[in-house]
């Protein structure tokens, strides 16, 4: 199997701060569902855009199904953090997902029957073709991700990128989001970086705790000492698959 992802000794900054120090990560081709976890700050969003091309390393190489991340790009899916629109504004669920294919179109093309049936298909894939008349600020929470995750399947990605996606969901939209998820991976590698350990647990396949540095052993149980580093805090008890966590009582 390829990989979908490879980055070897990847160092970015923020002015002279550290974001990401010396992280190593190999994804494979579909089939593969990778939580990332770890504390506010720690560099996810960034190692998202590292991957993406958004952001360029100092140091390091970068490869997305072999290529220089701005190359592969067509083959990405990317579903950024509150991406939610005004919801005032009138716009459909069936356009926002049009706008998934601006990037294959360019922005003064008129969309064509190829287009609609991309945008058809994406919709019934997450199960909300029956809303597509619907304007995105009418739904609910967990639906409107539904219709972002549609967005981002419009141009049949190979690679999904998720920052933060469950935020503003209630629990109980949670659970079937991440089961449609859960679906999508038979077919497309999914990277998604979140702070909900619990949730992270239960669904993935494979956990890497990052703070600026990655803490990765391509399982799903990560090493105490691997999660006390990254939080900074003694960690008594990580109950991979339960959702629970038992933390020592600690400082800040």
């Amino acid at each position: 199997m390829s990989a979908a992802i490879e980055l070897e000794g990847v160092w970015a900054y923020y002015n002279d701060t550290v974001v990401l120090e010396n992280v190593d990560l190999t994804v494979q081709e579909g089939g593969n569902f990778l939580g990332i976890i770890g504390p506010n700050g720690g560099g996810k969003s960034t190692l998202l855009k590292v991957i993406l091309g958004l952001i360029k390393p100092q140091k390091g190489t970068v490869k997305v199904f072999g290529k220089d991340p701005k190359d592969a790009r067509r083959y990405i899916g990317y579903v950024p953090q509150y991406p939610a629109p005004n919801l005032d504004f009138p716009i459909s669920v069936w356009e926002v997902v049009m706008t998934g294919r601006v990037g294959q179109k360019g922005l003064f093309k008129r969309y064509d029957e190829t287009d609609r049936k991309a945008a058809y298909d994406a919709l019934e894939k997450v199960d909300m073709l029956q809303y597509r008349d619907r304007q995105i600020g009418k739904l609910s929470g967990g639906q409107r991700q539904r219709v972002f995750i549609a967005r981002s399947l419009v141009n049949n990605p190979k690679l999904l990128l998720l920052d933060e996606p469950a935020t503003g969901i209630d629990s109980i939209a949670q659970k079937d989001f991440y089961e449609l998820l859960n679906d999508l991976k038979s077919t497309i590698a999914i990277v998604m970086v979140s702070h909900d350990i619990g949730a992270v647990s239960i669904y993935v396949d494979k956990i890497a705790c990052l703070n600026q540095k990655l803490y990765y052993h391509n399982s799903k149980e990560l090493k105490t000492e691997d999660l006390e580093r990254a939080y900074q805090c003694p960690v008594e008890l990580i109950a991979h698959g339960m959702p629970h966590r038992v933390l020592k009582d600690h400082q800040g």
